[in-house]
């Protein structure tokens, strides 16, 4: 009997800085998706609310604290490999210098240009909401 790969469930942040950039950083090759450009954020931990691991995961990935973010949408989907689950946030205020601390590459990309950058399938939905709320 085959059994279904757990769904693995991702809060993200699109995290938008005052000239209406957003933030993207590129993911490493070895990963899942690799080379492909995201949004950041990561797993949702068992104790903690989606809120609280936005919040962790972009203070250790980003270098922020988040002080202002609103849900955005809620995203299934299926990779031939593992269904995600993403608990998109819109982060619209922070404190501290943005900086990737897991060494790859990033960029503040206009919102108009982030077609020109390869995400992940799951990110189109989310790419879509972007460009349409300008």
């Amino acid at each position: 009997m085959r059994t279904e790969p757990a769904t693995v469930h991702v809060a993200v942040g699109v995290i938008e800085n005052e000239q209406g950039d957003i933030f993207i950083s590129c993911r490493h090759e070895h990963l899942h998706q690799g080379g492909k450009w995201e949004f950041p954020g990561g797993k949702v931990e068992t104790s903690e609310t989606v809120y609280d691991a936005l919040c962790r995961e972009l203070r250790e990935e980003c270098n922020i604290h988040v002080t202002a973010a609103a849900p955005l949408t809620v995203i299934t989907h299926q990779y031939p490999d593992k269904r995600v689950l993403l608990d998109v946030w819109r982060v619209t205020a922070f404190s501290g210098e943005v900086k990737q601390r897991e060494g790859q590459p990033w960029a503040w990309v206009p919102v108009h240009e982030l077609d020109a950058y390869r995400f992940p399938d799951a990110n189109e939905a989310i790419l879509e909401l972007i460009q349409a709320s300008v």
